[in-house]
């Protein structure tokens, strides 16, 4: 076994070239990284709730602002990536230093305001990283872009499987102030890193030219009835997923009393399903359909949501943040899939960017609503309105003309 994978990747390093295969490199070690601040994020945010001593809506709101950021630049910044190749790699260095910039700022100022505008550099760094990056392979790999993607997506895998374990242990071995602190170094360093490493890759990059036909097309997307009712029900999943991705921390520290180890466990749990699951439902919805897919996970995430409120602590909790865990991320990738289908081939890239612009920009108040129904019903209630409002994007789905998928007859 050990010989015949060696085998297949010396064909392709040999098939593709080591320059490439530096690039590749490069921007999937620089994923794990960008995979590594977020997901620092979830887990730090009870340490972060009781050092600054936020009330339930003011976490709500930080988890808001970082999702608020991103849903306004990803578009931008996708097109500005295109306009300006030349300078990819400062762009994905920076969104390495921004990452690092805010953990700092949390960390070293111990005021609500100051975390909000760090909660934003976390959204920022994220969408300067990932349509840049996205947009490299794809053009540095135009005949194996789909391998490329995978190898890049690989990097996130382990990254948000292994963060929360690593961030637990310097929670629990660092005050909580000291480990954000901490994040601006490796930040630097490997920023300058992927600057200098990846600089040469992008010199000869070309701009892109007028995107006047494009933002017609994009216009014209935007106005269709099936991609106005699909962005609908896309955001109402997106809303209970980032409401269970705030309030779960939150219940698991502060509800249980579970220690950020513990807490680091859980939310590895969930990434780490997700690396089984997620080719299994990508084949199933290329196979059998979107709709096909969609709707019945759809389903039963929203159940799994609110089995939270009401399974023991312990083994049966395991299970359902495990099964949760099928489904949290992995459904992602397929939303995405139904979005390109409805999209013209040639605007895919400004199709996610619009996509995410209209979703984020109205998921981002669901954490503050959610902290209002723990300040009034407790924080199970939370738990039961993530799983209503997925299912309720089920429903909006179910009657939409999606992509019906390879199988004939």
């Amino acid at each position: 076994m050990i010989v015949m994978i060696w085998k297949k990747s010396a064909a392709f390093i040999h098939g593709v070239g080591s320059e490439r295969v530096k690039l590749l490199g490069f921007v999937t070690i620089g994923h794990f990284f960008i995979h590594w601040f977020q997901q620092f994020y979830p887990v730090v945010l009870p340490s972060l709730k009781t050092g600054l001593g936020l009330n339930d809506v003011q976490v709500g709101a930080l988890n808001s602002a970082r999702q608020f950021t991103m849903g306004a630049l990803d578009l931008p910044l996708g097109m500005l990536a295109d306009a300006v190749g030349r300078h990819r790699a400062l762009i994905l260095a920076s969104a390495i230093v921004s990452m690092g910039a805010a953990y700092l700022l949390m960390g070293i100022a111990p005021y609500f305001f100051w975390a909000i505008v760090g909660s934003a550099l976390v959204g920022l760094g994220t969408s300067l990283w990932h349509p840049a990056a996205t947009a490299s392979l794809s053009n540095k790999f135009p005949e194996r872009r789909a391998t490329a993607l995978a190898v890049h997506g690989m990097g996130a895998t382990v990254g948000d499987t292994l963060t929360p374990l690593g961030v637990g242990f310097l929670l629990v071995t660092f005050p909580w102030d000291t480990t954000l602190q901490m994040q601006i170094v490796p930040a630097l360093l490997l920023g300058f890193l992927v600057w200098r490493g990846l600089a040469g890759f992008f010199e000869n990059a070309d701009s892109h030219p007028s995107r006047a036909g494009q933002i017609r097309e994009i216009v014209n997307l935007a106005k269709s009835p099936l991609f106005i009712w699909l962005s609908v029900s896309i955001g109402l999943f997106q809303m209970g997923r980032l409401v269970v991705q705030t309030f779960l921390p939150i219940y698991l520290q502060e509800h249980l009393g579970y220690s950020p180890l513990v807490l680091g466990f859980y939310i590895a749990l969930q990434h780490a399903m997700g690396t089984v699951s997620q080719p299994i439902l990508g084949f199933l919805s290329d196979r059998f359909g979107r709709k096909a897919t969609l709707f019945p996970s759809f389903i039963a995430l929203g159940v799994l949501f609110a089995l939270i409120a009401v399974v023991q602590p312990g083994i049966q909790l395991g299970l359902v943040i495990s099964a949760i865990g099928l489904f949290f991320y992995t459904l992602l990738n397929v939303v995405i899939a139904t979005v390109m289908d409805v999209a013209d081939p040639k605007i895919q890239a400004s199709s996610y960017g619009l996509t995410s612009l209209v979703t984020h920009l109205v998921v981002f108040p669901s954490p503050m609503l959610a902290g209002l129904l723990v300040g009034s019903y407790g924080i199970g209630s939370t738990f039961w309105f993530a799983g209503a409002l997925v299912i309720l994007g089920a429903f909006v789905l179910a009657p939409l003309r999606l992509y019906k998928g390879t199988r004939k007859g």
